[in-house]
Order: structure tokens, then sequence, then C-alpha cells
């Protein structure tokens, strides 16, 4: 058999893979459990970071993620840090450029996602653990491997475009976004609703 077969070696043909398109379930599409989220982070991440100052130990194998660009803006980060593993970053940047086509290919004005947390270390989910009770001492933030984008609050680009676009439809395109990539095996997505976020880790 050639190496550039698709059968299988009981001459059973591979079925290609079949995308689909995002039905607008947000929380059973949307639902991958902690335990593969940890997986895929201890697999391709750092750490886990005890403290801020570890970052200097894996500088080589971090990026540090801008405030603000074209695609994305990162929130006032209060509990996480602005930094990513490389193969994260491009993920993030991904999602956006994505994202930002969409809306372009449909003909609808532009907007930002924003990005609510990133890198957390031991210290940090301690300290927010005592403001919020559903911290994870066992977060997977902890990795550089993820991050979270917010489905109720968009920044817009261009503010003088007259046209609006709720949040409802901006979460619907995002949605899309994330299934595809989902779909690709680029990452899993949890659907927080209290946190009211995509909790995305890479693959």
């Amino acid at each position: 058999m050639s190496c550039g077969s698709k059968e299988k070696s009981g001459s059973e043909p591979l079925e290609p893979k079949r995308y689909t398109r995002f039905d607008g379930k947000y929380s059973t599409t949307f639902n991958d459990l902690p335990d593969l989220h940890i997986e895929a982070a201890v697999v391709n991440g750092v750490g886990p970071l005890e403290t801020r100052g570890d970052t200097a130990l894996y500088e080589d194998r971090l990026v540090r993620i801008p405030g603000e660009l074209e695609i994305y803006k990162v929130d006032k980060l209060k509990h996480s840090m602005p930094f990513l593993v490389p193969k994260a970053a491009t993920l993030l940047s991904d999602i956006c450029l994505n994202f930002r086509d969409s809306l372009i290919s449909k003909k609808l004005p532009l907007y930002k996602p924003i990005v609510t947390s990133i890198t957390r270390t031991n210290d940090d989910v301690t300290n927010l653990s005592r403001r919020n009770r559903n911290a994870s001492e066992n977060s997977v933030h902890r990795y550089a491997t993820t991050f979270d984008i917010a489905w109720t609050r968009f920044e817009k680009v261009n503010p003088s475009d007259e046209r609006i676009l709720d949040d409802g439809r901006l979460k619907a395109v995002l949605g899309q976004v994330l299934h595809d990539l989902r779909q690709r095996d680029r990452c899993y997505i949890k659907h927080e609703r209290k946190q009211a976020c995509f909790h995305i880790t890479v693959r």
C-alpha cells in the first residue's frame, strides 16, 4: 500500500471527516469536560505556574499577549497575566482573525472579541477563590494554554459606523468560528454561563 493511500490495513476506505454548521446550542456544543482541558494543557503547556515570578523560568516558551490589536482587545486583567504558549497565542489570533473575516464576508460592521482571562498562577487562583467559589484549585489556566473570551461584550472597531449588532448576533458569529476550529481538533471549549465567556484550551 502506498504512503498516500487513504485505506485502512483491512482495505476499508477511511471516511473523510464531515464538518457541520453550528446549530446554536452553546451548552451542548461547547461542553468539553475539565479533564480534557487539563490533559491538553499538560501536553502543550508549561508549569503549572506557582507564582508570577515563574514566568521568568519559561520566558523562552511564552509569548506576551498585547493589550489590544486590530482583531481583539484584552480586558483589564485582575487575576491573570497576558502570557500564552505560542500554540495558544496562534489559536487566539486565528479565532479573532476568522471572526473578523466572517463579519466582513457577511457585510456586517466590525467588532473585536474581548479576552477576559489568560494565564493564572497558583497564587492567582488562591486569591480568586476567596472571591469566587467556582474558581478551581486545579485551574487549567495555570499552564499558559487557556484563555477566556466574553460572549456578552464586544468592542466596535469603528464607532462612527452607525450600524449596530447586538451581542446575541455577535455571539452567534463567534460561536460558528469556534465550532469550526473545535471540529478541526484545534481546541477544547466550555461555554461558561456564570462567567459569560467561552473557556478555550489549545490542543
